[in-house]
């Protein structure tokens, strides 16, 4: 596109954002220089690029997915914070409890953009400074993990035969020899180098261990969710009564979820996912704007806002990105 065309691409995604109606040439032009017959033209070639179309109720036209992604990828400069709304932010409190930490976040998210605060949870890492194997019956062995802070934990594997106590002695001195200090993870990668030194059966009660102890581990992600009920206030959403169901649908399955905010902690900074444009929003006319936050430059987990594709990006990009840094600030400092 030629700088005219982004120019008039912006002026109406902008306006669309602000009024929620379609926008028409003579709407725009009253903004530029130009006759209402050369913005018709401009915008045909906006629509034949599927950036803009026109809804069957009005000749004016609104931004599709493709548009809204050129708009943020391309046009958007995001604001700056002013002082009220900064302040508003800095009240997230570092707290001795991750957990108040996190939803105070999700709650800020909310409060700050009016649309649903999301939280992908700091994810767990099963570390464990020893293990120990104890016999229960001919198809059950206790493991009993030992974490660095003393914690204990206790997982019932089934086990396809009888293992005298020796063996599972063996396999417990193996594991706290070798692998103390790791996590089940780790475990899993390097176990398949050493299983070839030791007996089969021995083998398939450490593997079970592993599976055990990852599955474990995996299980801690969850999703904290606030504000849900402010998206029943935005017309685009509230309007479409199977729309509504299917991000309510979202947010109680939060499969989808997960696998959204789990994918944008791979990238730096804030990211923005626009239904229609990215396949892993699910629904149609929906965005997410997440960011990744951290505990000691590590990343830990996720942080976004979800609402309609009409949201105002250069407001909600900055309300998103400097949460990210205040919970990775508070739960940095927690963990000292």
């Amino acid at each position: 596109m030629d700088d005219r065309s982004r120019s008039l691409l912006q002026a109406l995604v902008e306006r669309y954002i602000s009024d929620g109606q379609p926008v028409g040439s003579r709407t725009l032009s009253k903004v530029f220089d130009l006759s209402p017959a050369t913005i018709r033209n401009v915008m045909a070639d906006l629509e034949d690029l599927g950036l803009v179309h026109s809804p069957h109720t009005s000749a004016g036209r609104v931004p599709t997915p493709r548009g809204y992604r050129l708009f943020v990828d391309q046009l958007l400069a995001a604001k700056r914070f002013d002082k009220p709304n900064l302040g508003q932010l800095e009240k997230l409190p570092p707290a001795s409890d991750p957990g108040r930490t996190v939803s105070a976040a999700a709650n800020l998210l909310s409060d700050l953009s009016q649309f649903a605060g999301v939280v992908l949870t700091p994810k767990r890492t099963q570390v464990f400074r020893q293990v120990e194997f104890i016999r229960l019956s001919e198809r059950r062995v206790l493991l009993i993990i030992v974490t660095p802070d003393g914690d204990v934990q206790n997982r019932i594997l089934f086990v396809k035969r009888d293992y005298p106590e020796h063996e599972l002695i063996e396999a417990a001195n193996f594991f706290n020899q070798n692998f103390a200090g790791l996590s089940f993870a780790q475990v899993r990668k390097r176990l398949s180098k050493e299983l070839a030194t030791l007996k089969e059966d021995i083998s398939r009660l450490m593997q079970a261990a592993v599976d055990a102890g990852t599955d474990t581990s995996s299980s801690d992600d969850s999703v904290v969710i606030s504000g849900e009920s402010k998206l029943l206030d935005i017309a685009d959403i509230a309007s479409d009564l199977d729309r509504l169901r299917s991000m309510f649908s979202l947010f109680e399955k939060k499969t989808e979820l997960l696998q959204l905010l789990d994918a944008s902690s791979h990238g730096q900074g804030v990211q923005i996912f626009i239904g229609g444009d990215s396949n892993l929003v699910p629904l149609e006319d929906v965005s997410v704007v997440a960011a990744p936050y951290g505990v000691d430059g590590k990343v830990v987990g996720t942080l976004g806002v979800i609402g309609p594709s009409r949201m105002a990006y250069e407001r909600v990009i900055p309300i998103v990105d400097i949460t990210a840094r205040l919970l990775s600030n508070a739960l940095s400092s927690n963990s000292d």
